[in-house]
Order: C-alpha cells, then structure tokens, then sequence
C-alpha cells in the first residue's frame, strides 16, 4: 500500500492502516534498518492522571514528598 509524503512531510495513512491498530492521534515515530516505524501512542489526559490519584488515594503531601525524595542526591537516598 502506498501513501505519499507531500512538500511539508505530512503522510497520510490509509484508513485500513488506521482501522487495524485502532484510531490514534499520536505516534511514536523511529527508524529502524531503513524503515520508519509508527506506533500508536495513547496520551493520558489530566483528568486520567486525577483520577487514578484519587483512585490511589494521593494527597499533595505524598507528591510533595516523592518529589523531594526524587531530587535528593544518591548518597542521600542511599547512605552507605
């Protein structure tokens, strides 16, 4: 199956392409040996991630602390 690239590098993919991996608004795009490689990505909204710390039961004082703790040095997470 063909698909052609224009003047600004846009393709279009054919809608069979599409229908077989599901429709997606976003791909992640690499070569590999020559070939371009498209795969679907599904990108979370806000409203995902709020629901899934409420589902957590996350409060801002446990992600305040996760990101203190992430921006600690190595020898201060890990005291030998």
């Amino acid at each position: 199956m063909l698909a052609k690239m224009t003047s600004k590098n846009q393709l279009t993919l054919p809608k069979s392409i599409t229908a077989a991996v599901g429709a997606s608004e976003y791909f992640d795009v690499e070569t590999r040996n020559g070939q371009i490689i498209l795969t679907p990505v599904r990108i979370q909204r806000g409203d995902a991630v709020r629901a899934k710390l409420a589902e957590l039961n996350m409060q801002d004082q446990d992600i305040d602390d996760a990101i203190a703790w992430a921006r600690q040095t190595t020898t201060d997470q890990f005291p030998s």
